[in-house]
């Protein structure tokens, strides 16, 4: 009797959804047109020799032993890699602190997070040309206010300018990560804090014993987009430092570009795109990995 019940119950739910699949349609004729498409294009490209103007010719290998074997093309990952985990190391604290602060009671929270919120609004071209004036050493803000400290050549050494550009690109993305992480706070039962609190659990122990464990995937989920993020920050560098001093900031987005449309080698330019979408989707399967369960722990992590 009751697998009759159960089977006549289960039908239904079948037919709605088999008669609601074809919703997905347009979703999956855009991912197509616009990322599979696309790809598939780059891909055949990386295996071409063309200037962007003349005919494209098939060149083989030729630009994928021309990138493997180019000593630069270490040091561009190199950098990358070293601009992905500071940055995700500046961010991530401070992202977690910001949320947890915005998703209390205050009554300016609003204000708060419309004006935490205001950088992420901005242009990174804008952003990058305006902390280069504000850096100059010459007519900054150092010199303008007087600060020695201030008054340095903050884009033509290395190590500066790397710190620099992990700043900025940390103060403008900061605001997105917090908002991911508001939310996630919110979905946190009270209940939860509230008997913590009759076990005598103050607020550095609820924040470490509850918040942290209760944001495990949002964690993995801002990570995963900061993390892959990382990989195509082009216009800020492009604009702030242009890869330099030397090749101190060149990441590989950088590299691709000045391959391609100051090269005008779009063979070996493919190539690279070809290798920043290979490492993207390689680090967003291992935080996937690494934060272990699937979508149906995520929603019952907070139950």
């Amino acid at each position: 009797m009751s697998t009759v019940a159960t089977s006549a119950t289960a039908a239904p739910r079948e037919g709605r959804g088999g008669s609601l699949a074809w919703l997905a349609v347009p979703a999956l004729v855009f991912f197509a047109g616009f990322g599979v498409i696309p790809l598939a294009g780059v891909l055949v490209l990386s295996f071409t020799s063309w200037d962007g103007l003349g005919d494209i010719g098939f060149a083989g290998f030729d630009s994928w032993r021309a990138v493997l074997s180019d000593p630069g093309l270490p040091h561009a990952l190199w950098v990358t890699f070293l601009v992905m985990a500071a940055s995700w190391a500046v961010q991530t604290p401070a992202s977690i602190l910001l949320g947890v602060f915005l998703a209390g009671d205050q009554r300016y929270r609003a204000v708060l997070s419309v004006l935490y919120f205001i950088p992420l609004l901005l242009s990174s071209a804008a952003i990058a040309i305006t902390y280069k004036a504000l850096l100059d050493p010459n007519f900054g803000l150092g010199a303008g206010l007087g600060i020695p400290l201030l008054v340095q050549d903050w884009l033509g050494e290395p190590v500066l300018a790397f710190g620099v550009v992990i700043f900025v690109v940390s103060w403008q993305f900061i605001p997105f990560h917090s908002l991911i992480y508001q939310g996630g706070v919110r979905q946190i039962p009270r209940s939860m804090y509230e008997a913590a609190e009759l076990d005598g659990a103050g607020r550095i122990r609820k924040f470490f014993s509850i918040t942290l464990p209760q944001l495990k995937y949002t964690i993995i989920t801002s990570s995963t987009l900061m993390v892959v993020g990382s990989l195509t920050f082009f216009d800020l560098i492009f604009v702030l430092t242009a890869g330099g001093p030397g090749d101190a900031t060149r990441v590989l987005a950088l590299d691709m570009y000045k391959r391609g449309f100051q090269a005008n080698l779009m063979g070996p330019a493919s190539v690279i795109a070809v290798i920043l979408v290979l490492v993207g989707l390689a680090l967003a399967l291992l935080l996937r990995r690494l934060g272990g369960g699937n979508a149906a722990d995520s929603r019952l992590e907070g139950a």
